[in-house]
């Protein structure tokens, strides 16, 4: 059995200085909900053994609040920089995943970008939490985190279709179950 779990960075600023989009950081809203849903993942394991994250400023910095919230909640993980993550199409996104398969995590993190986060989230859900599957078919929003579980051994095996949702969560989700 493996486990995925898919975060879209949080919300950004619409302009940098430079001009870069890459260059984009974290607006106080996204700091925000990058901890939230940090601290919310360190509250409900399994964590992730190795987190993959885009080398975009918003991407990173995503995992930097989220990370700070988890702190003392769950054993580090290995983290990696990785550059194909930052523009990936869902086929670029599942050869990383299937990339993992060298390092050998039993779970797994993504730390990327819309639209080939939200387009890969629903090309690998087969089965699985039928209301987070309706509500993931309209977006994966800011900070939004999606988990699968494959069926699997290898992350060389995981395919299109055969994940299980397990869950789809967003802070924006998180307030409103919590009546805030």
């Amino acid at each position: 059995m493996r486990r995925l779990m898919l975060l879209r960075h949080a919300k950004t600023e619409t302009d940098t200085p430079s001009g870069r989009d890459q260059d984009r950081r974290l607006d106080d809203r996204g700091r925000l909900d990058a901890a939230e849903i940090g601290g919310w993942i360190g509250r409900h394991p399994p964590f992730p053994g190795l987190a993959l994250v885009s080398p975009a400023v918003r991407a990173h910095q995503t995992w930097e609040f989220a990370w700070e919230a988890m702190k003392g909640l769950v054993p580090p993980p290995r983290v990696e920089l990785l550059p194909e993550l930052y523009g990936a199409d869902p086929t670029q996104l599942l050869h990383a995943i299937r990339e993992a398969s060298a390092a050998d995590p039993r779970r797994l993190l993504l730390v990327g970008h819309n639209p080939g986060m939200h387009e890969l989230a629903l090309a690998l859900a087969g089965s699985g939490d039928a209301a987070g599957r309706k509500a993931l078919a309209g977006n994966l929003p800011t900070s939004g985190l999606a988990v699968f579980d494959f069926a699997v051994d290898d992350w060389a095996d995981v395919a299109f279709r055969q994940g299980k949702l397990v869950l789809f969560v967003s802070p924006k989700m998180l307030k409103q179950a919590s009546g805030g």
